[in-house]
């Protein structure tokens, strides 16, 4: 009988074989006394790990690497069999299962919604995933293209040579670099992304016609012409925010390699259709026969169209090619072809629908202050100097003026400055594309902290100055950005100019969960975003502006993780508007999209979620509840900036997580702080997740949420998490975090530092938090998710050695003198923050 355990053990004995064989029977032995160690230290009443780090501490990087690769590799190879166990779950797919597309339009049914109007619903939301390069995919393709070889093998691993040939890929694995000696480039990070592509291009057919199918169930009838409801977009090449290798060049050749790709991709479509349409005019009958195109096959119509379509693309023409596979639907379907024209035609469609011959719009990102710094350089140069950002209202008026003139600031003949040429180059190129691919090419222009309403009016400037069709979407970052948001919109949406730069096209809104959750607390985060979505969305709607929010979410709690079915059921009733973008990234991605099986149940989730969320009406909180609220965030906010604003604190947090030492790997083009001289602020929100993931305090995802409750009161709380989705999303999400610390492993790290006081009121607000959320959900941590638990569980003996010779070889990596390093100490060093990476699930 396939099962997990099943799996997990033969990938153990590959992994037991290649290390006797690679390395000998030593290692061998010194793992499985190791993991027996371990295991007997969580079996203990009061679990502890101080005999494990006696016995490893202190041992050379040469000894101490390959314990540490031992069972970093380990990890990478369950975490395979967890993979192929979900998809063992998914297997019992039908009508029935939960949170599937059939639940979702009975749900719309049951809320009152006729055919017309959920059609109407399905054809307004549009669901955006947005991927992004941001660095918590540590492993390399090569690394990953042996999982991969490893998971299609592991069904069939009971016989003999297929386990001889899993055990081939581990025994290659285990001598494959896992460290990269260069930092991934920008197009290394697009490739690597776009892998991701086919797979989700592979499922697409089976989600549309999942979704007509669960449609005509629900209502008696079919959806009609309405498109699949998903977007697809792409950050990387184009997001310029503290990346200075995402140059205008880098932008123009991402462009033309998604174009590639999309062209290629929908020529192998062309391809299979010219295989499948073989119907000859003979065949057809009198009257049913299409004309062909011209100089297109006589005998075979629909395949001389299909190849006359395919021509065009290989000449670089701008065709648009739903436009023509809708017309050879429609000849096959006059010519009596039905079942042809949906088996053949409707997967090509789907697919020319989302892909096109763009394959994902491309966003350009950059910081407020950088299109401001362009505006005011070219302004001046102009001679027509642009007020200072602190009077933002004679800004704003200078920016409307200017918008309503036809005279550019950049004449013809100038040149512009390397520095103003950076901010507009990626412009041009998006200008180009457009011209050349079409408008889904190019997405919108996202402005990383958005202060202001003229900060929104200074993109469209630029883009007057390069002929480019491109609007702005505001990114509210901070707690005060945040608060600050509604006023912003609504001062950009009552402007004229603004409104006629928009048109009918529907306003995005990017809120981010890291940087707020960073500023001021999760759970001061988490509301703050509540509320902005209710004052925009109401906004919005006030000045009757389309509008949709996009959700800057990261893999992990502390970054607005989670579930993605659970965080958009979660979302204010009302603020769904036209869909929902949200970014996918890192380690996540290869989660939801490396087999075709997760991605097509992660797309039906997600589109569960979004159908019924977008059908609430907007949410109306009772004023006692917001108070509440509020309050509640107000004492969470205090009780965590008294803990990151404590003076000791800098140097606490640099002490016990490796921060500092994240920095040395090579695993994205970005760095991981702002400019400027090092401090929390510049830090960004991925490595500062990520580090206190790696010791086990998840310190973002949880921390000031016992502050709150207590201001709520457990009988309040408990009311809440009952009867309200928001609340209940976010209280399990903390559950999720708080049951993935582990105060054993994170007294490892305490000791690395001298700020002890600060360690022991992190360790008590720990514990305070897991029995105030005890107390509300009634219940232990993950109560209703046993599977969770017990892969904690499960996991947590194997990772324990790998926290234990971290937390050494910290020590030890610090101890050195300065100036020296010792290469195989750092190698020892990072190769366990990759494999506690893969322990936990989670980099960042």
């Amino acid at each position: 009988m396939e099962t997990l355990e099943a799996d997990v053990d033969a990938l153990g004995r590959a992994l037991g074989t290649v290390l006797r064989e690679q390395e000998g029977q030593d290692l061998y032995e010194r793992v499985e006394a190791v993991r027996a160690l371990t295991k007997a230290a969580r079996l203990e009443e009061a679990p502890h790990l101080r005999e494990v780090a006696a016995r490893l501490a202190g041992a050379p990087p040469r000894d101490a690497e390959p314990l540490v690769r031992a069972f970093a590799t380990y990890f990478s190879l369950v975490n395979l069999a967890e993979e192929r166990e979900r998809v063992r779950k998914l297997a019992p797919a039908g009508p029935q299962r939960k949170q599937s597309l059939d639940e979702a339009f009975v749900t719309l049914r049951e809320a009152g919604l006729d055919a017309a109007k959920a059609r109407a619903l399905v054809g307004t939301v549009c669901l955006g995933l947005t991927f992004t390069a941001h660095p918590t995919e540590m492993r390399r393709r090569t690394v990953r293209a042996h999982l991969h070889a490893i998971a299609e093998d592991l069904p069939a691993s009971d016989r003999s040579e297929v386990l001889e040939r899993i055990t081939a890929h581990v025994e290659a694995l285990w001598g494959t670099l896992a460290l990269r000696h260069v930092e991934p480039t920008v197009t290394d990070e697009v490739k690597g992304g776009l892998a991701y592509v086919g797979v989700i291009r592979e499922v697409l057919p089976s989600i549309d016609r999942a979704l007509r199918d669960a449609f005509a169930r629900a209502f008696g009838e079919p959806l009609g012409e309405v498109p699949l409801p998903i977007a697809l977009h792409s950050w990387m090449g184009g997001d310029r925010d503290g990346n200075p290798n995402v140059t205008p060049e880098v932008t123009r050749s991402t462009l033309e390699l998604h174009h590639a790709r999309a062209v290629e991709t929908m020529r192998e479509e062309l391809a299979r259709l010219f295989g499948d349409l073989s119907q000859h005019r003979a065949r057809l009958g009198a009257g049913r026969s299409p004309r062909p195109p011209e100089g297109g096959d006589e005998d075979e119509p629909f395949r001389g169209r299909v190849l006359a379509l395919s021509r065009a693309l290989a000449r670089g023409e701008t065709v648009d090619v739903d436009g023509e596979l809708a017309l050879v639907e429609e000849e096959l379907t006059r010519a009596g072809q039905h079942r042809s024209a949906a088996a053949f035609l409707g997967p090509a469609r789907v697919r020319a629908r989302v892909f096109g011959t763009h394959l994902v719009s491309l966003d350009l990102r950059e910081h407020s202050e950088r299109t401001g710094a362009t505006v005011e350089a070219l302004a001046l140069a102009a001679g027509l100097p642009l007020p200072a950002a602190t009077a933002e209202e004679e800004r704003f008026a200078w920016l409307e003026r200017e918008l309503g003139s036809r005279r550019p600031l950049l004449a013809a003949a100038d040149t512009p400055t390397p520095e103003v040429e950076r901010v507009l180059g990626p412009l041009r190129a998006a200008r180009d594309a457009v011209r050349g691919q079409g408008r889904r090419a190019v997405g919108r222009y996202v402005v990383s902290m958005t202060e202001h309403a003229s900060d929104l009016l200074e993109v469209l400037v630029l883009a007057r100055e390069v002929g480019a069709t491109i609007l702005p979407v505001p990114l509210f970052e901070t707690l005060g950005d945040l608060q600050r948001a509604p006023a912003v919109m609504a001062r950009a949406l009552d402007s004229a100019v603004y409104r006629a730069a928009l048109g009918s096209e529907v306003q995005e809104v990017m809120i981010g969960y890291s940087d707020s959750n960073k500023d001021g607390g999760f759970f001061a985060a988490n509301w703050a975003l509540h509320e902005v979505q209710r004052h925009v969305a109401r906004t919005c709607a006030e000045r009757g502006v389309p509008f949709r929010f996009f959700h800057g979410r990261g893999t992990s709690i502390g970054r607005g993780g989670g579930p993605m079915a659970r965080g958009v059921l979660g979302q204010p009733g009302g603020t769904i508007g036209r869909g929902l973008r949200v970014t996918e990234q890192g380690e996540a991605m290869a989660d939801k999209y490396s087999r075709p099986e997760l991605a097509q149940r992660h797309l039906e989730q997600a589109l569960f979620a979004l159908l019924v969320a977008a059908a609430r009406p907007a949410e109306e909180l009772a004023p006692e509840r917001r108070d509440a609220m509020s309050a509640a965030a107000a004492a969470s906010v205090s009780a965590y900036r008294a803990f990151i604003e404590d003076p000791g604190f800098l140097r606490f947090f640099e002490d016990v997580t490796p921060i500092r030492e994240i920095a040395r790997l090579r695993i994205a083009s970005r760095p991981v702080r702002r400019a400027g001289a090092p401090t929390l602020k510049n830090l960004r929100a991925i490595p500062w997740v990520m580090s206190w993931n790696q010791n086990r305090a998840n310190f973002p995802g949880w921390f000031g949420l016992d502050a709150a409750l207590g201001s709520l009161g457990v009988a309040t709380a408990r009311s809440m998490y009952r009867e309200w989705p928001f609340f209940r999303a976010t209280l399990d999400n903390a559950q999720t975090s708080l049951a993935t610390s582990d105060e054993a492993v994170l007294r490892l790290y305490l000791e690395l530092t001298e700020e002890r006081g600060l360690g022991e009121r992190l360790l008590e607000a720990r514990r305070r938090c897991i029995a105030v959320v005890g107390d509300v959900t009634e219940g232990p941590l993950l109560a209703q998710e046993p599977w969770l638990q017990r892969s904690i569980r499960l996991r947590n003996p194997y990772l324990d050695p790998m926290h234990t010779l971290q937390a050494d070889l910290l020590r030890r990596w610090r101890a050195q003198p300065e100036g020296e390093v010792d290469p195989e100490l750092e190698r020892a060093l990072l190769l366990s923050v990759h494999g506690i990476a893969a322990g936990v699930r989670s980099a960042g």
